[in-house]
């Protein structure tokens, strides 16, 4: 009697799919999206995610959908439940999930919203298993390059240096990040866009400053900081301050 084998590992794959509009994944991923048995998605609980719905109208029936489900989000949690520690825990039993496909030979494509490796959900799941399985990582179009193209807001000129930054930050913190700074980029706005209106402001950048919120998704939105109510801020939503135009014309 011949030995049966164990099946071969799947591969993993962590596939950008770009900022929300269905139209910026690139080819590459599609391909690979379409291609793979098994499509895994991180949504919070009650939600699809935004990765999901960017692609939702690219997948099979046929295809495994995993959803894997953060414990929290952005909401406070209370003593004495840490985030991080919450965070890690969830990582460490997607990347099990994930795992077991693997193991039973089937690929598996883990969507990430924007760019895989630009504060992107999938680079926690390659820290735990790229080591173990053949993994191959494709770039999607960062919310940050979305929210420039939005705005109609050229980022950098020659030599200028863009400097990005997590509207998490302390105060002060972010204030001594963002002094002098020729172009900069502050994400995970929400709750904290108070205190990066502030900052900017108490910088005399206010005039400078760009907002944007869901950019390409179907409820984008473009504002003035100051027009800004602070309670409808969502999570995904941005503040640029443009480097200074370069050469005879200026904005």
């Amino acid at each position: 009697m011949s030995e049966v084998l164990p099946p071969s590992p799947g591969r993993l794959f962590g596939l950008g799919v770009g900022p929300g509009d269905p139209e910026l994944i690139t080819l590459k991923a599609l391909r690979l999206l379409q291609a793979a048995p098994v499509v895994a998605y991180p949504a919070a609980r009650g939600k699809n995610g935004n990765a999901l719905t960017t692609v939702a109208g690219y997948l099979r029936e046929e295809q495994i959908r995993l959803r894997l489900v953060y414990p929290v989000t952005v909401e406070k949690l209370p003593a004495p439940f840490c985030y991080e520690t919450a965070l890690r825990g969830f990582y460490d039993e997607a990347a099990a999930e994930v795992a077991a496909h693997l193991d039973a030979g089937r690929d598996v494509a883990v969507i990430c919203e924007g760019d895989p490796f630009f504060y992107g959900s999938f680079m926690y799941l390659h820290d735990r298993l790229a080591g173990r399985y053949q993994t191959e990582v494709v770039p999607g179009v960062c919310s940050v390059l979305a929210s420039s193209a939005v705005l109609g807001a050229p980022l950098v000129y020659r030599n200028q240096t863009l400097t990005v930054l997590s509207g998490v930050l302390a105060e002060e913190e972010l204030r001594r990040r963002l002094a002098g700074c020729e172009a900069a980029a502050i994400m995970k706005l929400g709750g904290n866009f108070t205190k990066v209106r502030a900052v900017v402001q108490s910088l005399g950048l206010l005039d400078r400053a760009r907002y944007v919120e869901r950019a390409t998704m179907a409820g984008q939105r473009v504002a003035r900081l100051d027009e800004v109510d602070a309670e409808t801020v969502p999570y995904f939503a941005m503040v640029l301050l443009p480097g200074e135009c370069w050469g005879s014309v200026a904005r």
